[in-house]
This record gives structure tokens, C-alpha cells and sequence, in this order.
């Protein structure tokens, strides 16, 4: 876990990093968050290669998940978490990102809460770590500039009042994503120096 590209650091001691070109199936944080389809079966990019990596157990934690909602479906912008399988991580935190159609459906706010109900799981199961990737930026479609602010600027506010969770990665799947939220992550941090939150640039 020690290679970053930056690392945001509060007074308490709590870090926000920002890895990549990384593989989020690799990562040994407790838990990684999954960008999942509202059925939490499986699909393409990150949900595809973790349940691929993890193996058969996620699936099978994720339908009986399933199974108990009414509609079938997680809705947008909750979370719901499972084992990790065969994955470094213990477990893995699913959520649902929104669809990217415009903004105008309140898509900043459900991406919002996928952040925001990722860390309080992780909080509530008393983990110290999780790790996340760029959620819908990818086939959902959200412009990225626009989801690294909405999720440096959540997990800034949430980081802090958690009782256990002390470590947050955000891993990227390459160059250009990365270089969004670092950017997004400095810009946030200088303008908002009453957090008192230290931006760094790391060695990778």
C-alpha cells in the first residue's frame, strides 16, 4: 500500500492516497469497493476483474444479497458488502454509481453517497482500510474531472468522523484518471485551508 502518486494527510493522522496506473484486485487494504451493476452479478471493468479475481464465494454472497431486496436490484448509491474470495482484501464493499445523463438527475449526489455509504460499511465492520476505484468513469459515463471533485471533496468530509477506518486509497486505472484526481485532490486542499489537510506528491 505505500506507493502513491499523492497523499492527502489530516492532523489526526488519517491519509487519502491516490494510486496509479494500479490493479485494484492486487490491493491489501481490509476491503476494496467494487463499481457494481444493480444485479451485484457481475459485469464488465473493475466489477468484472474482481469477481474474476475474488473467485466464486463473491458471487454467491451477492445473490443472496440480492435476493433479499425486494426490487431484485441495489439502488444507486448504496453499498452492501461481502467476503473478498481469493482477493488480498478480506472484503469487498459493492455500490452502484450512477448513469452519467447530463447531470441533471441528481448524479452528483448519488455518486456522492456511493463514497459516503462505502466508508460508513467499512466504518460500522470496524475496518481500518479500504481502497477505491473511479466510480462511473468508466461505461456509466461520468466525466471524470467532475467525479474526482465529488469524491476527494465526500471522502474529505467523511474520513474524519470515522471511529475506525484510518486509510482511504483511491486506485486508478491509468495515467489520465489518476492525473484527475490528484489535480482535484491540490486544488480541493489549497482552497480549503481551515481542514488543515497536507497535499503531498508522492514517488510514484
Amino acid at each position: 500500500m505505500s506507493n502513491f502518486a499523492a497523499r492527502l494527510t489530516f492532523p489526526n493522522g488519517k491519509t487519502l492516497e491516490f494510486a496509479g496506473p494500479a490493479d485494484i484486485t492486487k490491493e491489501t487494504t481490509e476491503a476494496i469497493v467494487n463499481a457494481a451493476n444493480s444485479s451485484l452479478l457481475g459485469g464488465g471493468g473493475v466489477d468484472g476483474a474482481i469477481h474474476r479475481a475474488g473467485g466464486p464465494s463473491i458471487l454467491q454472497e451477492c445473490k443472496r444479497i440480492v435476493a433479499g431486496i425486494k426490487t431484485g436490484a441495489l439502488p444507486a448509491g448504496k453499498a452492501v458488502i461481502t467476503t473478498g474470495g481469493r482477493l488480498p482484501a478480506k472484503y469487498v464493499i459493492h455500490t452502484v454509481g450512477p448513469i452519467y445523463r447530463g447531470g441533471r438527475q441528481r448524479e452528483a449526489e448519488t455518486l456522492a453517497s456511493c463514497y459516503h455509504e462505502s466508508i460508513r460499511t467499512a466504518d460500522d465492520h470496524g475496518m481500518r482500510s479500504l481502497a477505491f476505484p473511479s466510480i462511473s468513469t468508466g461505461a456509466f459515463g461520468y466525466p471524470v474531472h467532475e467525479a474526482a471533485e465529488i469524491a476527494v471533496k465526500t471522502i474529505l468530509r467523511a474520513l474524519p468522523r470515522c471511529a475506525a477506518v484510518e486509510h482511504v486509497r483511491l486506485v486508478l486505472f491509468d495515467v489520465a484518471t489518476c492525473k484527475a484526481y490528484v489535480e482535484a485532490a491540490e486544488t480541493i486542499s489549497r482552497a480549503s485551508p481551515a481542514t488543515s489537510v497536507i497535499f503531498e506528491k508522492g514517488p510514484s
